[in-house]
């Protein structure tokens, strides 16, 4: 069977957007390029996001799966997306945790659905843990570099 149910809109814990969550199950990488109608897709780990770029726009929501915290292929596929122009919403699933969460939002995760609830006092703690950075990444925070330099260029 070609389709994976995904994750449900009620099991996302944290979502940075205004949109409304798209409420209908994703298919795998390879379903979803062999549909034309479909607009949610999982990434598992070993699958190539590269081959979603040539449909961005019709996707709605990418999950991107962690099935263990150390496996960290998910961050490249999130970069890959939103450094390509990506602009739906791009939620981690799986053994996400509190530790993880800063450097998915740096790489572009907006929505996290981890399979064991986290702390939410812990996980806003994390998420606003560094408020400067020294590089750039996929989310729009100017790091400390391009900060100290502005002013000198003004």
């Amino acid at each position: 069977m070609a389709d994976i149910n995904g994750t449900s809109p009620d099991a996302v814990q944290f979502r940075f957007r205004d949109d409304e969550p798209a409420d209908h199950g994703t298919v795998t990488v390879d379903s979803f390029l062999d549909q034309s109608n479909a607009n949610a897709v999982r990434i598992e780990p070993g699958d190539d996001a590269r081959a979603l770029l040539p449909h961005l726009e019709r996707l709605m929501l990418v999950e991107v799966n962690f099935p263990t915290f150390g496996d960290g292929r998910g961050y490249s596929a999130a970069r890959i997306l939103r450094e390509a122009g990506y602009t739906g919403e791009l939620r981690a699933v799986g053994d996400v945790l509190i530790d993880q969460l800063s450097h998915m939002r740096r790489c572009g995760f907006d929505a996290f659905a981890p399979d064991k609830p986290l702390d939410e006092e812990d996980a806003m703690a994390a998420f606003e843990r560094w408020p400067q950075v020294y590089q750039s990444a996929a989310d729009t925070r100017r790091p400390i570099w391009a900060l100290r330099h502005a002013g000198q260029h003004g």
